[in-house]
């Protein structure tokens, strides 16, 4: 009875109202590159101050939801991710859009994300408690290793030239050392220059390596950007749902990735996706397909990121403990509203959490024909915009976005550099993933490095710090399956293919 009381309150016509609200707003301005899900929370979390703590749940994880979608919509029709969840998004996404598939991209991408959201909702109502405890026994050590497999993806990334990959990410990984170190406070590569005492500030420099060199090729090119066909498909809904059936596994194993990565603290859902998409790749039995338009790529990183939104609340309310950046920000809101999280809550303050996971499902549900319709008229917006409007409106937010992330002109600056850089390095068949992906995990992969290295060396046990733990085996494992799977079974399918030659 308790559970329906909860469900009637969620679907109450103020809390529809606000879930639908929260996802359409969240959604645009997921879609703004450069104005990330953590901002679309923090920008509206003054509104709910008034309001009853679970109307004020629903609507910040309808704005989180929406805005953890909307990122792909840049990421399917400029390559720039809206947010940095969708980064593996454009892998596959914006190959499909340059072929002319991009309304199919993105009716994929609607479904992935609510199969995603609602797989996160369901772990967090059903096994939040014990899955709080997965958290806890995350230390530095699996931190690095989980960095490290996460850089193990470059190897998929090289578009066939491995080696070029590879100095992508040493590129991406000597910036992310730019400014203070993680651990010792050590200031290195500033050169003497204030500005780079902060860092290379990731999210713009996602947007000026990913959104300058196309905005530069837009320019360059008299061609559309996309390919347009003559006859309108609309949202190709049919395919899309046959799609997401045929690839249904792959639909539920990058969920279950992203809500586990979603309750390590700090991970995101942009490691939720690289990861989801590495594993999806790994297991696919047409891996080359992946990074020229394939359905499963778009399909495993939108699933993964979304469910990192359930899977982060976990932590969140059970913990106290943020499990995505976006989560602290609505931590710190529910302490205004004098909402004590914690492993009591789900007891003493039960209607409130269970009513918001009821709303949180209600949002997620919503974001299919909230999703499906701005979707379509963005991809037919973009594709008969004129380059003479679409460059500047482009170019625009971008500034903004790279300015408003720490109010810095000098992020700006870094912003266009990195581009340029990048669009020259792209002229010599370097990629702009690797080199992300190498300034993502740099941090998080120092930091673990250094603190389990630390702890091994005051402890005289080194060896068991980095290879005795259970979890830190597991990563090791999949870590060396990815690297290695992909080849292993080439060579095992052709060993059988010969016998048949002959």
């Amino acid at each position: 009875m308790a559970a329906i009381e909860h469900l009637l309150a969620a679907l109450s016509p103020f809390n529809v109202l606000l879930a639908l609200g929260g996802v359409i707003a969240g959604t645009i301005v997921g879609s703004l590159p450069g104005l990330t899900a953590t901002m679309a929370v923090a920008v509206l979390v003054p509104i709910t101050f008034s309001m009853e703590p679970a109307s004020a749940l629903i609507l910040m994880g309808a704005i989180y939801t929406g805005a953890i979608y909307g990122g792909a919509y840049a990421a399917i029709l400029l390559n720039t991710p809206g947010t940095p969840s969708a980064i593996a998004t454009t892998f596959d996404g914006y190959p499909m859009a340059k072929r002319g598939d991009g309304d199919l991209a993105m009716t994929i991408a609607c479904l992935a994300s609510v199969v995603g959201g609602l797989v996160g909702a369901l772990f967090l109502m059903v096994l939040a408690p014990p899955l709080a405890g997965v958290a806890l026994a995350f230390g530095p050590v699996e931190y690095f290793w989980l960095a490290v497999f996460g850089l193990s993806l470059i190897a998929s990334l090289s578009e066939g030239n491995l080696l070029k990959a590879l100095m992508g990410g040493c590129l991406g990984l000597l910036l992310s050392t730019v400014g203070v170190a993680e651990v010792s406070a050590d200031i290195r590569l500033t050169f003497g220059s204030q500005v780079l005492i902060g860092g290379i500030e990731t999210v713009s420099a996602l947007i000026g390596l990913y959104c300058i060199p196309v905005l530069i090729d837009l320019v360059a090119t008299p061609a559309r950007h996309l390919k347009v066909t003559q006859e309108s498909k609309g949202l190709r809904l049919r395919e899309g749902l046959a799609l997401s059936w045929k690839h249904k596994f792959n639909l539920m194993r990058s969920s279950i990735v992203g809500t586990f990565v979603g309750i390590l603290p700090g991970a995101g859902g942009s490691i939720a996706g690289l990861v989801a998409y590495s594993e999806a790749m790994r297991s696919s039995r047409n891996p080359e397909k992946f990074g020229k338009g394939a359905p499963e790529g778009i399909q495993a990183s939108e699933s993964a990121n979304n469910a990192t939104v359930g899977g982060g609340f976990i932590p969140t309310l059970v913990l106290g403990i943020p499990g995505t950046p976006p989560d602290a920000v609505i931590l710190g809101a529910l302490l205004v509203q004098g909402v004590k999280v914690g492993p009591n809550l789900f007891t003493s303050q039960g209607s409130i959490v269970y009513t918001f996971i009821w709303g949180l499902f209600l949002a997620t549900i919503l974001m299919l024909p909230v999703g499906l319709l701005i979707g379509r008229y963005a991809y037919r917006t973009i594709i008969t915009i004129p380059k003479a409007l679409l460059v500047p409106t482009v170019a625009f937010m971008t500034l903004i976005g790279s300015y408003s992330i720490r109010n810095s002109t000098s992020d700006v600056a870094i912003m266009v550099i990195l581009g340029c850089i990048g669009w020259v390095l792209g002229r010599f068949g370097f990629s702009a993933s690797p080199i992300v992906l190498g300034l993502i995990l740099g941090s998080i992969a120092e930091q673990g490095f250094v603190q389990a290295w630390t702890i091994g060396a005051a402890t005289h046990n080194l060896g068991g710090i980095f290879f005795g733990r259970p979890i830190s085996i597991a990563i090791i494992l999949f870590i060396v399956l990815s690297l290695f799977g992909p080849s292993l079974v080439r060579f095992i399918r052709g060993k059988k293919e010969r016998p048949n030659d002959g």
